[in-house]
């Protein structure tokens, strides 16, 4: 009886190793994934992609849904022995920490959604952003960044890096110029944000690729705020996608993870720094991801719906300095938006008047959004990030990067827009009484 092989790369099975044709085959190429049994699903739609890609039934009990395969360990047999020693132990079940078959369904329903070959998915999405960005530099290494980084990313390259022998030049990433003349013999890596936080600027990924590849440079792009059926960047010429898959990816603000896309080649690269770094994602977080995945599509729609309607009507409220919402005429990066972007997200930022007092009394008076951090999830969550994700930055530091006083970032859910706006609108009624009383 012929033994079925194992899952994984089939031109890297025994009998090829055994007569060396697989270590001396100078031709040979990685496949995609490592994936239980790739769906080709090229042609199908995002919302299909979401539901079907990656997701396995139950071979033995017929159960629908990919299970929860809440191991540690796996038997080895005759094909697994060997196989990191050889090279392709990631296209092994051997232990959990190196892979485990509930990661490899969620990585290919995201590396499907990204149009990666290969994905991993990671406990945090700093867990994410440190592998890819550690696997891709050398000692002495230099990087470009965008001055305006989530707080993790802005640490990793101003406290770490200096720490292992390495620098980083923050710039803004509107100034294209001041982005190339920041290139150093050393530079290794360009890394950017595709849609900043919390003045959603858009960068422009197809002049970052072009840099990138003029200079030999690699460019990791961080698309949190930017999923996939938002954008999907590395059809544009970028090297990696990292995601905290925290936000809109699971969309429940109920699970920490982040994720990795991109050429097997790179996904290869980073998956040793998985294995170093210890940030492999729980199995059962890794059935949650793969859920919160499945309505990705719809719940995008009913984010850039209720976010438009919100931001229009708040852009004609009288106690409103300012709207930042790409999909709003208004938004400096309107036009580049529409040409990148697919749709919108639930992202909104504004200032009200009266500054930061007046910003903190629109908060307490609102009824539906919670006072939290995060974004993407089906609620909607409300912060101001001189208090929250900018707290640390003085106040010059935070106008450097257009964060005035007044500064609200709103992550609208996916309740009904006709609500969410009837709540701002008698929240923003109250506190401009309360200024006109004082």
């Amino acid at each position: 009886m012929t033994k079925k092989p194992l899952y994984g790369d089939a031109t890297s099975q025994a009998a090829s190793r055994n007569h060396g044709g697989w270590i001396n085959q100078l031709d040979r190429a990685r496949k995609s994934g490592p994936f239980l049994d790739a769906h080709p699903m090229d042609s199908m739609g995002m919302s299909t992609k979401a539901v079907h890609a990656g997701t396995h039934d139950d071979p033995r009990t017929g159960a629908v849904g990919t299970p929860i395969y809440q191991a540690s360990t796996f038997i080895l047999q005759e094909e697994t022995y060997g196989s990191i020693e050889e090279g392709f132990g990631r296209d092994r079940f051997i232990y959990t920490r190196y892979g485990n078959p509930s990661q490899w369904a969620v990585q290919e329903k995201l590396a499907t959604l990204e149009g990666a070959e290969s994905a991993i998915v990671f406990s945090s999405g700093m867990a994410a952003i440190t592998a890819a960005v550690m696997a891709l530099v050398d000692k002495g290494a230099h990087v470009v960044a965008a001055s305006d980084l989530y707080g993790g990313t802005y640490n990793l390259f101003n406290q770490e890096f200096p720490s292992l022998g390495m620098s980083a030049t923050l710039v803004d990433s509107y100034d294209l110029e001041a982005i190339e003349a920041a290139i150093q013999p050393n530079t290794q890596i360009l890394y950017f944000e595709v849609i900043t936080n919390p003045v959603l600027k858009v960068v422009d990924l197809p002049a970052l690729v072009d840099i990138a590849k003029r200079h030999n440079l690699r460019l990791i792009v961080d698309s949190t705020f930017a999923p996939p059926p938002v954008m999907k960047p590395l059809e544009l010429g970028v090297d990696l996608v990292v995601h905290s898959a925290s936000k809109y990816l699971n969309g429940h603000s109920d699970l920490i993870a982040g994720v990795v896309c991109g050429p097997r080649k790179l996904v290869d690269m980073i998956w040793p720094r998985l294995l170093n770094y210890g940030g492999s994602l729980d199995p059962h977080a890794c059935f949650l991801l793969e859920r919160g995945l499945k309505t990705l599509d719809i719940r995008m729609k009913a984010h850039e719906a209720s976010a438009t309607a919100l931001a229009e009507f708040l852009e004609t409220h009288p106690a409103v300095e300012k709207v930042l919402y790409p999909m709003l005429p208004s938004h400096p990066d309107h036009a580049r938006a529409k040409e990148l972007m697919k749709m919108g997200t639930g992202n909104v930022t504004f200032f009200v008047k009266g500054g930061d007092q007046a910003a903190l009394a629109l908060m307490d008076h609102l009824k539906l959004p919670k006072q939290a951090t995060s974004l993407g999830g089906i609620e909607s969550l409300i912060s101001l990030p001189f208090n929250s994700s900018q707290a640390t930055m003085t106040a010059r530091q935070r106008a450097d990067i257009g964060i005035y006083p007044g500064c609200v970032r709103l992550s609208v859910g996916i309740e009904d827009a006709k609500d969410l706006i009837a709540d701002f609108d008698q929240a923003l009624n109250a506190i401009s009484t309360m200024k006109g009383a004082a």
